[in-house]
């Protein structure tokens, strides 16, 4: 017995970002998130799709993106000054914040062929084994569903080009067998899963 409450306190200590936000941190969190709201939307649902939603996306994700552009492993005009200043707890609280918001729709209309050619390709390509069904992500695997498809494309063409490489390889790897063709249908299937 004793062993079990040992590994639940150590992978407590491990994950401190596991734990629940009370209302206290919750408005703390929000404060310091105030910044984010200016491209990413009141509480992360983005209104321009250039910019992607972070409300219900994974804390670890966040977090990881959080630091690698603040390490420089990822790059971007608007986010790496952005992340610059951020400490590892700033990091971890901003993905517990924006983990606990809810994902709104997005107002998209989706062409029917590009999505079901979409969900052809993500089976060819195995998608699936990491974003998981529905695209809904895990650790520090993101949730795509539900994106901008605008911004979809975009990271799928990054990864193609190696212009966004901090992703141990998987998705350059991916994305290098894609047509420009598959990139948009792709970005019109996952934009449509909600």
């Amino acid at each position: 017995m004793w062993k079990l409450s040992l590994a639940v306190v150590l992978v407590s200590l491990a994950s401190p970002a596991l734990a629940q936000l009370d209302a206290r941190q919750m408005a703390a969190a929000r404060e310091k998130a105030q910044p984010c709201f200016a491209c990413h939307g009141p509480d992360g649902n983005s209104q321009n799709p250039v910019y992607p939603i972070l409300a219900g996306q994974s804390w670890r994700y966040i977090y990881i993106e959080l630091r690698d552009f603040n390490e420089g492993r990822r790059s971007d005009p608007q986010m790496s000054p952005m992340a610059a200043n951020l400490s590892r707890d700033d990091m971890i609280e901003l993905g517990n914040f924006f983990a606990a918001q809810k994902q709104l729709p997005i107002k998209f209309e989706a062409d029917p062929a590009k999505v079901a050619a979409g969900r052809l390709k993500s089976d060819q390509v195995l998608c699936q084994m990491c974003h998981l069904d529905d695209f809904v992500g895990q650790n520090e695997i993101p949730k795509v569903a539900g994106q901008y498809p605008q911004y979809i494309k975009k990271q799928l063409e990054d990864f193609k080009t190696r212009r966004r490489t901090n992703d141990a390889g998987n998705m350059t790897s991916v994305a290098s067998t894609l047509s420009e063709q598959d990139i948009e249908n792709l970005s019109q299937y996952i934009a449509n899963l909600h």
